[in-house]
């Protein structure tokens, strides 16, 4: 079984709402037509004035040490902000007991597996923005999904992904109802992605909630008979069945180190 393509991830920062910032009109401040032109040389900053004023526009340090060893799909550049938009999933103790019997066995097969930070279902890729573009996207994906009712929907399917570059593999619990309701915010989620000229969700996609993760491709070693003995151990898991269904209330975007929320009616 192929594995399915997945977001590549971008490293944590704190989960502090991003406060609301004003963006600067183009041509404001800008020199009027017929004056002279300024004079190109520039006195030089002394230090002390410029390490005042951290720069805004910086992104994350690029260390992938400091985030288990994950490569980023796409290099940093100064004022690039990876940027995802999902459905969070907020675990509870049941589901946390799950994962502590399927994490240790996936582990059998491959050690270096570990728990994922977070959970959620992707409704994009990783994508770049520019500093100066965050607010005016997520004011676009607020206007798409405003109108969109809260619903529920069952992850229970064992299912093993890759990223797109067979970087990471996942262990994740494929999406077996709702699909219909997480295609119709990933069509509107889409075509902000197309206003501001940013890649598209898969074609087919495969929404899930990831669990573990490693570095490398181990789709061989997890593939096969770790996935069916993984299926049964949620199978047999008391109150599975209520456990895995979920309700989507809100639908957030993580830039950088910024989180915004958007709550679904």
């Amino acid at each position: 079984m192929s594995a399915a393509p997945l977001v590549g991830y971008s490293s944590s920062g704190s989960e502090d709402e991003a406060e609301t910032e004003a963006c600067a009109r183009p041509g404001v401040g800008g020199r009027h037509r017929g004056q002279s032109p300024l004079p190109s040389q520039r006195l030089p900053v002394p230090d002390s004035v410029l390490h005042m004023f951290p720069g805004t526009e910086e992104g994350p340090e690029d260390d992938s040490a400091k985030h288990g060893g994950r490569v980023r799909t796409f290099p940093h550049e100064r004022g690039n902000w990876a940027t995802h938009v999902y459905v969070p999933y907020e675990a509870g103790e049941d589901f946390l007991e799950l994962l502590d019997a399927l994490l240790p066995h996936a582990q059998t097969y491959v050690p270096r597996l570990v728990r994922m930070e977070a959970f959620h279902v992707s409704l994009s890729q990783s994508v770049v923005l520019r500093h100066h573009w965050i607010l005016p996207f997520v004011q676009a994906l607020k206007d798409r999904v405003a109108s969109f009712q809260r619903f529920c929907f069952t992850a229970n399917q064992v299912k093993i992904y890759t990223n797109q570059e067979k970087t990471r593999t996942f262990v994740g619990l494929e999406v077996t109802s709702g699909h219909a309701q997480f295609l119709d915010l990933v069509s509107e989620v889409d075509r902000v992605m197309e206003e501001f000229d940013l890649p598209t969700f898969y074609q087919d996609p495969s929404f899930h909630i990831s669990l573990a993760w490693c570095v490398g491709d181990a789709r061989l070693q997890l593939e096969g008979q770790c996935l069916r003995e993984l299926q049964a151990i949620v199978d047999e898991f008391e109150d599975s069945e209520i456990l895995l269904r979920v309700r989507a209330g809100q639908v957030r975007c993580k830039s950088g180190n910024k989180f915004f929320s958007m709550p679904l009616k």
